[in-house]
């Protein structure tokens, strides 16, 4: 029986949502219980803030810069890059890694920020023909987290560059104020999981992945901020971070432009989240979004769901942008559609270590090493 939240937007579509007496959801139970107490806001943010720049500023003394930012292109990204330099005084490397799908706004936009904050920009571009091997392999292997190919390769090149060049803080957009509802593991397993990603490729890729870099969960949770002492720090969440007024200082400062959703700034992504998860599988993560800005305050549950009535992808367009995947992709367009409506499967059909994630994440919860979501 079907069934939403009476607090914010997630309903059963997330197969695994468990509503109390009121009709209220886990995922609000788990942030209004969980995450909002132990999230450093106000003073304590301000405190934790500059504790963790003057630790940067430190690490970074007679270096060309002290800390690299990971930039889509995307707001929280945009923003953090534009706070790091201009109000907390650091000096970021932007690194930015191009898997093929950028859009044209998404590259303009990082250039406006580079450019208007005097940043220097260094660009990892991964072999497209791996990425379109891999790729495909996620679209035949029938699963809904076909992003992960670009995700995996975002991360792993950012701790492989920091690991090579002895940088120990990378800043990321990531952020509690915008993402404290996170998508259902079934939506959107983890990226990082390079054994399922082997398993999907050995499967059903056609090519060897010679350069595609690949990470693993023990490697960047573990090796890498235990043993090479490499931190990845999201700074948003020790500010007031309201993404609308982020918006608004980047457009009014640097010309940047928004995307009509979040996540938009890659091309593929936005066919990804905003046509095929929704077509295909049922999940709109719309609903992860706006139920992230209704408990933080950003947005009134009236108007989320208001927008939920709109489809997510324009249907003046969506036979374009189609055809734009599969022709880069260098498939037939019936080819793509023959994916679309193949049996649907799950990160659960293949090998994966999910078992680790559960277990780390319970481990890191208690210890008071990470807050937010629901597992």
């Amino acid at each position: 029986m079907y069934k939403i939240c009476s607090n914010c937007v997630m309903d059963t579509t997330d197969s695994m949502i468990v509503f109390d007496e009121a009709g209220v959801c886990d995922h609000c139970r788990t942030f209004y219980n969980q995450t909002l107490p132990n999230w450093p806001q106000g003073e304590k943010g301000a405190q934790a803030l500059d504790a963790l720049v003057a630790r940067i500023r430190k690490e970074g003394e007679g270096k060309d810069f002290d800390c690299i930012i990971g930039m889509s292109g995307g707001v929280d990204s945009s923003y953090l890059t534009y706070v790091a330099k201009e109000k907390l005084g650091l000096r970021p490397l932007v690194f930015h890694v191009d898997a093929g799908w950028n859009s044209q706004e998404a590259v303009n936009n990082i250039e406006k920020l580079v450019d208007g904050l005097g940043l220097d920009l260094y660009t990892e571009v991964i072999n497209w023909e791996e990425m379109r091997d891999l790729q495909l392999a996620y679209f035949k292997a029938g699963v809904p987290h076909i992003d992960t190919p670009q995700d995996h390769a975002f991360f792993a090149t950012m701790y492989k560059f920091a690991e090579q060049h002895k940088v120990r803080y990378i800043l990321t957009g990531a952020n509690l104020s915008t993402e404290c509802i996170r998508n259902p593991v079934e939506w959107m397993y983890y990226q990082s999981d390079a054994r399922q990603l082997r398993d999907i490729h050995n499967k059903f890729g056609t090519r060897p992945l010679d350069t595609y870099p690949v990470t693993s969960i023990l490697k960047h949770k573990i090796f890498l901020p235990y043993i090479k002492k490499i931190r990845v720090e999201r700074p948003l969440n020790y500010i007031s971070y309201v993404k609308q007024d982020a918006i608004a200082l980047l457009q009014q400062r640097f010309g940047w432009q928004p995307y009509p959703q979040k996540h938009f700034e890659s091309r593929f992504t936005k066919f990804y989240e905003g046509y095929w998860l929704p077509k295909k599988f049922g999940y709109d993560t719309r609903r992860v979004q706006f139920s992230s800005l209704i408990v933080t305050g950003q947005m009134t549950r009236v108007e989320a769901l208001e927008r939920l009535e709109r489809k997510p992808y324009d249907e003046t367009t969506i036979d374009n942008d189609f055809e734009y995947v599969a022709t880069k992709l260098r498939i037939p367009v019936e080819e793509l559609k023959g994916y679309l409506d193949a049996p649907n499967r799950s990160y659960r059909d293949y090998k994966s270590q999910e078992s680790l994630y559960l277990l780390g994440a319970k481990v890191l919860k208690a210890l008071g090493l990470e807050i937010g979501g629901k597992r």
